[in-house]
């Protein structure tokens, strides 16, 4: 049995903070897990500048209420969803979440929860699990589930790597470069064909698709 496990923003859908920090003008909201590794020290970086301009939830949910998944993103997911069981596995949380997965057709998700206080203030957040996504697929994988796992930042890698086939989608160029392993897609129907193909019993991954 066969799962597919992607990663949600610069995937399915735009970067959440990135767009945030877009709107506000904020440049330093913009960095993400492509660019800081550790998601604790992203995390509290992110909530401390939150504070410092006296931002809360309830702003961060009008920008993500404009938000669109990326073209040709739900294609693609419910292309999967038609072959196989698909979730997607993400650093994100439950309240950035849910109006995109009403945009996505309500695909299946496992993500993280923000602690706000009575005043819509972030003050921390809880992760499922640590660390979420590669636990996540070696659970999967403990119930019988062939994983395939895919993203696009440092901290899809450890999910990616204990995979039986792992893709970097629309990655960066450093990130190519040092796992040059994975097949690596920048289109739709490109990533679909290589998942495709591997869920085809005993089939070979396509010869030269990202490659």
């Amino acid at each position: 049995m066969k799962i597919v496990c992607l990663d949600l923003e610069g995937v399915l859908v735009p970067e959440i903070w990135i767009a945030f920090a877009e709107k506000t003008g904020i440049r330093e909201l913009a960095k993400t897990t492509r660019d800081e590794p550790d998601y604790d020290r992203l995390m509290n970086y992110r909530i401390q500048i939150l504070r410092e301009h006296r931002l809360g939830l309830r702003e961060i949910q009008e920008t993500i209420a404009g938000m669109k998944p990326l073209p040709g993103a739900r294609k693609f997911l419910d292309q999967l969803r038609a072959e196989t069981q698909v979730v997607i596995v993400s650093d994100t949380f439950e309240q950035f979440a849910m109006p995109l997965m009403k945009k996505l057709g309500y695909p299946s998700i496992f993500c993280n929860r923000l602690l706000v206080d009575k005043k819509g203030e972030i003050s921390g957040y809880e992760m499922r699990c640590k660390p979420s996504k590669l636990l996540t697929v070696q659970k999967l994988q403990e119930m019988g589930f062939e994983t395939i796992a895919a993203g696009d930042s440092f901290n899809d890698l450890g999910m990616i790597e204990v995979s039986k086939l792992g893709i970097l989608f629309r990655t960066t160029e450093q990130l190519k470069r040092d796992y040059p392993q994975y097949p690596a897609v920048e289109t739709y129907d490109a990533f679909y064909e290589i998942i495709h193909a591997a869920l085809q019993e005993g089939s070979e991954l396509p010869d030269g698709i990202g490659l």
